[in-house]
């Protein structure tokens, strides 16, 4: 029992740490035509994520692997259950991975046009449909004896969109925050403006979630049963002030780690809202998949967990380092002097 709360403690570290990474990537594709008025300034945005994007996603495939070796049960009937939503995303991933890598490889503005729409709706797509997977996630599942009894379009609820919009502007607002701690000029200018205005809609959509989440999802029960992890949504509140906080000062660089905080922590209360449940289902909570029913055996488990403890300070040390080396900003001039950039 205790091998499976510590590797459903941490699948959530796993996510949360993908969101938090790869989080101001989305956000930054979804900027990148809008904040960029020209080739030199687009490829300035881009290249402001260009060491680190894919390092980024590994945490995906980490937290997808882990869900696989850890909860196997879980792994295949979500990724049957929610094989469409994860399909798209897969999808989208793939055609932003390429766009970012063969954007600049043909001077031709068609071609650059074409990379442009599919970095955004290759970073949009992902940014929403996460917010609908995991918001039908939270609120249950319709599974029984009989399996899954939903589609697609049932999966697009209203609940669903709103956690969409919610993981929109969550992105939206890192990416900005990234950008103008990265970036100079203009660019950096008009990235601060979107930051400060992201954020208040950013505010209004997440006082709706936390509306519609007590009247929709068993969420805060496990709160009202023990009062000490409200300092988990307490630290999500505080660090979300704190981005205004920080912003509101010029401290954009200390506003982005507010926003790291503030998705880490976000993350963090709905897995402790989920425990025990990895997917509940709404239709009878004895056919929920939790991390006691759909667990790899204990010895896997431990096994699996020395591996964890042999080489993930491997990775995070790795991708410190990468973030230090190329931590400086970046300029038009960088970009126009380095024909291989994107």
């Amino acid at each position: 029992m205790e091998f499976q709360i510590l590797w459903f403690i941490l699948w959530g570290v796993l996510w949360a740490v993908y969101f938090m990474l790869d989080g101001f990537d989305l956000g930054i594709g979804m900027l990148e035509s809008f904040l960029g008025r020209n080739d030199a300034e687009k490829r300035v945005i881009i290249n402001t994520i260009g060491p680190v994007w894919g390092g980024n996603e590994v945490w995906l495939i980490t937290a997808a692997g882990a869900t696989f070796a850890a909860f196997p049960t879980t792994y295949a009937l979500m990724f049957s259950y929610l094989y469409s939503v994860l399909l798209l995303i897969l999808f989208a991933l793939i055609f932003r991975g390429v766009a970012l890598e063969f954007r600049g490889k043909v001077d031709s503005e068609t071609w650059k046009r074409g990379g442009d729409i599919a970095i955004f709706l290759g970073s949009l797509i992902p940014a929403m449909l996460f917010g609908v997977a995991f918001a039908n996630i939270f609120q249950g599942l319709p599974m029984d004896a009989g399996g899954y009894h939903g589609t697609l379009l049932s999966l697009l609820n209203p609940y669903g969109l709103l956690t969409g919009v919610l993981f929109v502007l969550l992105f939206i607002l890192h990416g900005a925050l990234w950008l103008t701690s990265k970036t100079d000029g203009e660019i950096s200018k008009r990235a601060s403006i979107v930051a400060d205005k992201s954020w208040y809609l950013l505010l209004i959509i997440a006082v709706l979630f936390l509306i519609y989440t007590a009247s929709t999802t068993n969420l805060y029960a496990n709160f009202l049963q023990s009062y000490i992890w409200l300092i988990v949504p307490v630290l999500a509140v505080v660090s979300l002030i704190g981005i205004r906080f920080f912003a509101a000062r010029g401290q954009y660089l200390k506003a982005f780690y507010s926003s790291c905080l503030t998705i880490v922590m976000v993350i963090f209360s709905a897995v402790i809202g989920l425990y025990p449940n990895l997917v509940p289902s709404r239709t009878d909570p004895d056919y929920s998949l939790t991390i006691f029913n759909s667990s790899s055996s204990i010895y896997t488990l431990k096994i699996m967990t020395v591996v964890a403890v042999i080489f993930m300070p491997i990775v995070v040390a790795y991708q410190i380092w990468t973030y230090r080396v190329f931590r400086n900003r970046l300029s038009i001039n960088d970009v126009l002097k380095d024909k291989e950039s994107y």
